[in-house]
């Protein structure tokens, strides 16, 4: 199984989500998508994170229960911590390939993660362009200090099976929906910038 992972707060999920998990699985060649919805994202304030329940329900309204699934597996392991679930899931499925699917957004921030070397090291990386972020993305800490693994976008089918560190920046169409843009519209729906991507 070739498994993409689309890691998050979903809060909530919304269909620029979709758009990534579909565009991810056609163009990296993925089996599944797993929405794995976080118990609590470090690198986030819980101000105005809405209960876990209610975020992995968003994650299922928008999974189709076959090639993109909705999962708790990380509040279930036990994990926080990027490097350590993928660490887990490596030796719980031994013949999956997994893909850490993430936002050119997450690509500008990775260097702020956990051991993040080790997560690039051990897990091919699948990054897709988000507004007003990819340069940034790409001239940043992480894509420099990775610079020599990233492929070209023509391999994107073969990353699941690629040696590792090995990471693809997708060029592909972008969608400027957010959740932070929803939860604005949702608190001030009369304002129009509330449905601007954050």
């Amino acid at each position: 199984m070739r498994i993409g992972i689309l890691g998050g707060s979903f809060n909530p999920a919304h269909a620029g989500h979709l758009h990534v998990a579909r565009t991810a699985m056609r163009r990296f060649g993925l089996d599944q998508i797993w929405l794995m919805v976080s118990p609590g994202n470090p690198l986030k304030p819980a101000c105005g994170m809405a209960p876990f329940a209610e975020r992995l329900a968003s994650a299922q309204r928008i999974a189709d229960g076959r090639h993109i699934l909705a999962t708790r597996i990380e509040a279930s392991i036990g994990t926080r911590y990027t490097r350590d679930t993928l660490a887990r899931l490596h030796r719980l499925f031994p013949c999956a390939d997994f893909v850490w699917l993430m936002g050119a957004d997450n690509l500008e921030d990775l260097a702020r993660w956990q051991r993040w070397q080790e997560i690039a090291a051990h897990t091919a990386l699948g990054v897709l362009p988000r507004p007003e972020h990819n340069m940034s993305a790409l001239a940043g800490r992480a894509a420099h200090r990775l610079c020599r693994h990233r492929l070209p976008a023509r391999q994107a089918p073969l990353l699941a099976t690629a040696p590792t560190p090995a990471w693809i920046f997708l060029p592909t169409a972008q969608n400027a929906l957010s959740a932070t843009a929803l939860r604005a519209a949702k608190q001030n729906p009369s304002h129009p910038s509330s449905l601007k991507a954050a």
